[in-house]
């Protein structure tokens, strides 16, 4: 017998080999109905692996990130199995499980391409696949065994990946005729996959290297229910009018230019009103906490990096040096401001008494990304995070990171992102190498945080293996208002950084101290945030935030002039307004002017001019009637106000 300890910490026995479907199945037959996948102290399973020694376990369903991965990933393999018998001869790359669905990155047969018309046909396949219920088959082998059964294939590929493992025990997932290489977990057979839908299809160069050849990347999703899907494609068909690229180019928002170069996000006026606003909002709360504001160069020494470790670990993203032709100097496009902190720092001594040192600076930043990764805002290659770095004592440290979390939390409750969890990325203890620093550092900066984040009662996912090169760290996870998941927000604890550059204080007993450092960014990025705003709120911003927040239309040219008149009181009241002049009839400038997403439009015309009034039509709501135009500053400001006062409380 086996005792299995289950995550409320009751155990019970089994007889050894028992599987965790089966579990499943004696603890609930609806639990066994909706088990997709097994955590076995720590790691993913499939649910009809033996499980052969005591174990911690926990049952994964489709309402778990760990049992939608089994799922997809099964769901790539089910598509991958369908391919082959639609095109004899295609070799596979890597199909995972991704965020939303899956992919697989194919090489067609020499003189075969598809396209979108071509989806169908390995939908049916897939579903015909489904039907047949084919049990999925975890085989162990030796790497001279998976060697010899993909070489017979011709299969390049999948040699190139197996070459590159260590020597030993590799695993293979085989379902009728379909066997791939693959380290899983599956589901226990493809009768699962009750609804799916082929999205599209892209480039990809194996293994994202440009100098390779480039595969046929086939994107798709699937559910275990056909209404899931239904509301799926639903969000989609959503989620294109709320894309961020379209809305931006209509507002006027921002724009790109080949010219200037592929992820260079250029801020027009109204953007740029937008972004300040939003670095006004951050200033404010900051100022609050106690931060100062800095000022780096976009430039720094290759060097400074080096010292860092950061060109050790990100190079190869970030833009080449840049080589001073006289005095022989290797230059960087500033890829990170943490170091240039670090040096303000250092450029004095420093006292106890000073910390914390709370640094903050909106600095722009380049990293080199491959031009088929480049999307929006979202994805660019120069980008303004909204920074700040705290150099605190030891004894600082979770009382700093608390007021940290606070920030996002104010941020998020003034702009509506009430629907998030919290990721805690810890070292993966496994694969230590990938990380800088002591055991003994990476302990303490863990513990920090896991106590923070209990102390403010956050429900968080501790995720080992995602922390970055240099700390751990808590990331905000926020969901918009159709359901898609964001990154915004991340704090990290980093003692090695100080290590690095020599940071150091005189502390109380007159000897010298290392100071810890956070690293925070509770937008991320301006760019990624405007983004995922933009599409959070349909280009319908706050009215303390919108670039516009009315528009005075005339209902002809006789009008103009009252009408600018109007426009300058509003702007005397701090009212952001214009005036459309347009030679248009009323109704095309209301319908034109409603598509802007502007909150209030303000018709004048005769009876206006005469009795020195407007006739305000509010956004989404129509006619308000007529009033004076002090009348409506003060419903501007209280609505303002109003909605200032119930984000404090």
């Amino acid at each position: 017998m086996i005792k299995i300890t289950l995550p409320d910490n009751k155990v019970l026995e089994f007889e050894k080999g028992i599987t965790g479907l089966e579990i499943a199945r004696r603890i609930s037959h609806s639990l066994a109905d909706e088990a997709l996948a097994i955590t076995v102290n720590g790691e993913l399973w499939d649910l009809h692996r033996p499980i052969e020694t005591d174990a911690q376990i926990k049952i994964h369903t489709w309402n778990d990130e760990e049992g939608k991965h089994a799922f997809w990933h099964s769901s790539a393999h089910l598509m991958a199995e369908s391919i082959e018998i639609l095109y004899p001869g295609t070799k596979f790359g890597i199909g995972p499980a991704i965020e939303n669905g899956f992919y697989y990155d194919v090489e067609f047969p020499e003189g075969i391409t598809i396209s979108d018309s071509d989806l169908t046909a390995i939908e049916t396949k897939m579903k015909e696949f489904a039907q047949k219920k084919e049990p999925i088959i975890r085989k162990n082998i030796s790497k001279q065994e998976a060697l010899a059964f993909f070489g017979q294939r011709n299969d390049h590929l999948k040699l190139e990946l197996i070459s590159e493992l260590e020597d030993g025990t590799i695993t293979i997932y085989q379902q009728g005729n379909f066997t791939d290489l693959c380290r899983g977990p599956h589901l226990p057979h493809t009768g699962y996959i009750k609804a799916i839908k082929l999205l599209s299809i892209a480039g990809a160069y194996w293994r994202g290297n440009e100098k390779n050849k480039q595969l046929t990347r086939i994107y798709g999703i699937s559910f275990p229910k056909q209404k899931q899907l239904d509301e799926y494609l639903q969000m989609l068909e959503e989620a294109k009018k709320r894309d961020h690229r379209k809305i931006g180019k209509e507002l006027e928002l921002f724009m790109f230019s080949p010219a200037v170069g592929s992820g260079l996000p250029i801020w027009l006026p109204k953007g740029t009103q937008l972004r300040e606003r939003l670095e006004q909002f951050l200033k404010k709360i900051q100022k609050k906490y106690g931060y100062q504001q800095v000022i780096t160069p976009h430039i720094g020494q290759k060097e400074l990096y080096v010292t860092s470790g950061h060109y050790a670990k990100y190079g190869k993203d970030s833009f080449q040096p840049i080589h001073t032709p006289q005095e022989g100097e290797e230059f960087l496009l500033k890829p990170m401001n943490c170091p240039h902190h670090c040096e303000i720092y250092k450029s004095k001594p420093r006292s106890y008494k000073e910390l914390p040192l709370r640094l903050a600076e909106f600095g722009t930043v380049y990293r080199y990304e491959q031009s088929g990764e480049l999307h929006g805002l979202t994805r660019v290659r120069g980008f303004t995070q909204d920074d700040a770095h705290i150099f605190c004592r030891p004894d600082q440290l979770k009382e700093e990171f608390i007021k940290v979390i606070d920030i996002v939390l104010y941020i998020f409750k003034t702009l509506h992102f009430h629907n998030y969890t919290v990721q805690v990325s810890l070292r993966d203890p496994n694969n230590k190498e990938k990380y800088i620093g002591s055991d003994e550092n990476w302990e303490k900066a863990e513990k920090a945080i896991l106590e923070a984040a209990q102390e403010k009662g956050l429900e968080t996912t501790i995720v080992p293996g995602e922390a970055a090169f240099y700390g751990p760290k808590l990331d905000f996870m926020v969901k918009d208002a159709i359901g898609r998941k964001w990154q915004l927000g991340t704090i990290q604890v980093d003692y090695n950084l100080p290590e690095r550059f020599e940071l150091e204080y005189v502390g109380e007993d007159n000897q010298k101290h290392r100071p810890v450092m956070i690293h925070r960014a509770p937008f991320g990025s301006m760019e990624r945030f405007v983004a995922v705003l933009i599409e959070h709120t349909a280009g319908k911003f706050p009215l303390w935030l919108t670039p516009e927040q009315a528009v005075i239309l005339p209902i002809s040219e006789k009008y103009n002039e009252y009408a600018k008149k109007v426009d300058n009181l509003l702007n005397f009241y701090d009212i952001r307004s214009f005036v459309d002049e347009r030679n248009e009839k009323i109704g095309k400038k209301i319908r034109d002017n409603e598509l802007k997403r502007i909150p209030y439009l303000l018709i004048v015309g005769e009876k206006e001019e005469t009795t020195e009034t407007i006739s305000v039509r509010k956004q989404g709501e129509g006619d308000k009637g007529s009033m004076k135009i002090e009348e409506f500053v003060n419903l501007i400001q209280n609505e303002i106000n109003e909605t200032l006062k119930e984000i404090e409380k």
